[in-house]
């Protein structure tokens, strides 16, 4: 597995986080099969809570109370992360992303099978927002706990090491 990580400045109103890069954890998951049960068992297990199956909002969007998995369980994207001068991404079946909280994601184009796995650490809730990010905003964003376990990788996984080290 290869991960990248990414860090992103605000972009046009979206904050993006100011302290921890987005994890982009190609090729992560098993995704054959029933793969999305698996991937939702992984993410039980380690902790991440909150877990829904859907697709990815066509709208640039970033939460302030959460950091956010999403995995993906059948087909492919492209995504914008970051806000509207972020950067594109492809994603396919067996892609997992991390996105710190204050992360700017959308969907530009999906094969018609695009299904992800998404999910929240314990006692963190997703709120949809839009932009313009306000100060109170920016201050939730930065107070957002880090996760205790990555939601694929458990104790060692890059959560936990690449976010820790990014807060040193």
């Amino acid at each position: 597995m290869h991960v990248d990580d990414l860090m992103f400045a605000e972009s046009e109103g979206i904050p993006n986080n100011p302290h921890l890069p987005v994890l982009i954890y190609h090729d992560a998951v098993d995704a054959s099969g029933d793969g999305a049960t698996r991937i939702e068992d992984r993410f039980h297990a380690n902790g991440w809570r909150g877990v829904w199956r859907d697709g990815v909002f066509d709208f640039q969007h970033y939460h302030t109370r959460a950091h956010e998995v999403l995995a993906v369980a059948r087909g492919k994207a492209r995504l914008l992360i970051g806000g509207p001068a972020g950067k594109e991404l492809e994603v396919m079946a067996g892609d997992v992303l991390v996105l710190p909280a204050g992360t700017g994601h959308c969907r530009i184009a999906a094969s018609a099978d695009f299904l992800v796995i998404g999910g929240y650490p314990p006692g963190q809730h997703a709120d949809i927002q839009r932009g313009p990010a306000s100060d109170a905003d920016r201050q939730a964003i930065t107070s957002v706990p880090l996760p205790r376990l990555d939601p694929v990788f458990g104790n060692d996984g890059p959560v936990v090491t690449h976010w820790l080290d990014a807060t040193r």
